[in-house]
């Protein structure tokens, strides 16, 4: 399946970075999610939150999650109901954010 935002990336090379690497690659999509909320720039918001689906969905089907599988599915809902959202508000991206980055010890000390 080719990636319609990150048309370079594929699941192999995507398998090959390290779970910190992955989780902080998503982390910089909901950061910028998180600029543009603060701007109220809806479409610029939906179109980082794309780019961070396409991203956890490269996640889910690494091996490497297999055990955290079922915590990234239900992340991936609860993001999914953020989307369709028409008030979207910047304290529950932040808790999503905030839960992303404790699925690694190392990003989990990330500051938001």
């Amino acid at each position: 399946m080719q990636n319609k935002f990150h048309k370079n990336l594929t699941l192999e090379r995507w398998q090959k970075f390290p779970k910190e690497t992955q989780i902080l690659n998503i982390a910089a999509e909901f950061s910028r999610a998180k600029h543009w909320l603060e701007k109220k720039d809806n479409k610029e918001v939906l179109n980082c939150l794309n780019r961070s689906f396409e991203l956890i969905d490269l996640t889910i089907n690494d091996s490497k999650w297999k055990k955290s599988l079922k915590e990234l599915l239900r992340s991936r809902d609860v993001l999914a109901e953020f989307y369709i959202k028409k008030d979207k508000k910047l304290d529950e991206l932040v808790k999503l954010f905030r839960t992303l980055l404790n699925f690694n010890k190392f990003s989990s000390r990330v500051e938001i």
